[in-house]
């Protein structure tokens, strides 16, 4: 792989949709590698990034312009983090590309569809930065410290701090040799864990006071409205944590949370700490992705109690319960 952006004369890093810190951090922390061996590369993300990743080395060279499409000199994609061209947002940008080029798609979910012409996929990693990690490593290249700050990112935002099933031995390892390496691990921590408002908290309290315990399938769930949103002047993306706060619940052998996105569309999240669960096979089964703890779908549906009464009738029937 590292031969392949060698010889490159111009790539572009795709980041996917709505940005996360370890799609982020896995794009930053490689354009700081082809930076130090001097290939032309610039970013791409179908929509805008939230400003607490500004922070990111890089950053803000990560457009959301389609037009650099056109340039011809592109013959290497790299994409991180994203399990398929649409969730991406990229496949009839990809489709539309005229001159050779090599598609590589870096990843570490194990619903990922393999559409690369080089697929670096590592179901075992807790993170996408980690499979970058190791390609600094294995190439014995310089981790300065912003490079090891993006690196981190993506460990902590894809681990919720250490506290989900993806965490690993080996994740352990890697954050405490960024740490070492300067990344900045009080300065994450603020912007992802530390960061809720009076605002975000009220809207939390309402969202968990819809939780409902489906005793057949034994799933805990709830839902989330643009009207909460709304009444709450809250953004989506400051819900994020709430899919892995539910982890801490004693009972139910996964829970699952609805966010409504637009009048007709539901966007949804498994978790589970139950070795004995795959809520990715749930995920996959309606269009979604991810890992065998930790997974996401959408549906289309008019209310969430629709959108619900359909999600637990596609679980019943996989389950054939």
């Amino acid at each position: 792989m590292y031969y392949t952006l060698q010889q490159a004369r111009k790539v572009i890093l795709i980041s996917h949709k709505n940005p996360d810190g370890d799609t982020l951090g896995s794009v930053t922390a490689l354009m700081h590698l082809l930076e130090t061996i001097n290939i032309p590369h610039i970013g791409f993300c179908v929509t805008p990034i939230e400003d607490k990743f500004l922070y990111l080395p890089y950053v803000d060279k990560i457009t959301n312009d389609p037009k650099i499409w056109q340039d011809t000199n592109i013959d290497v994609v790299i994409t991180c983090d994203g399990g398929d061209l649409d969730y991406l947002g990229i496949r009839t940008h990809i489709e539309g590309m005229k001159q050779t080029h090599t598609l590589l798609n870096i990843d570490h979910h194990q619903t990922n569809k393999k559409f690369g012409d080089i697929n670096l996929v590592v179901p075992t990693a807790a993170s996408t930065t980690e499979i970058i990690y190791g390609i600094f490593e294995a190439n014995t290249l310089l981790i300065e410290q912003h490079v090891a700050t993006s690196l981190l990112t993506g460990l902590i935002t894809d681990t919720d701090n250490f506290t989900n099933g993806a965490t690993t031995a080996s994740s352990l390892a890697i954050a405490s040799k960024l740490i070492h390496l300067g990344g900045n691990i009080a300065l994450i921590q603020d912007r992802f864990i530390h960061d809720k408002t009076l605002d975000v908290l009220k809207v939390w309290g309402t969202v968990l006071g819809r939780l409902v315990k489906d005793e057949e399938l034994d799933l805990v769930y709830t839902y989330l409205t643009l009207n909460d949103l709304k009444q709450c002047d809250v953004a989506e993306a400051e819900t994020d944590g709430l899919a892995n706060f539910l982890n801490n619940l004693g009972e139910g052998k996964a829970e699952m949370i609805l966010k409504q996105i637009d009048t007709h569309t539901f966007k949804g999240s498994f978790r589970t700490t139950n070795d004995n669960v795959n809520v990715a096979k749930w995920a996959l089964s309606m269009g979604g992705g991810g890992h065998k703890k930790a997974s996401g779908f959408s549906v289309e549906a008019k209310t969430p109690e629709d959108a619900i009464k359909q999600i637990l009738n596609n679980i019943r029937e996989i389950e054939q319960i």
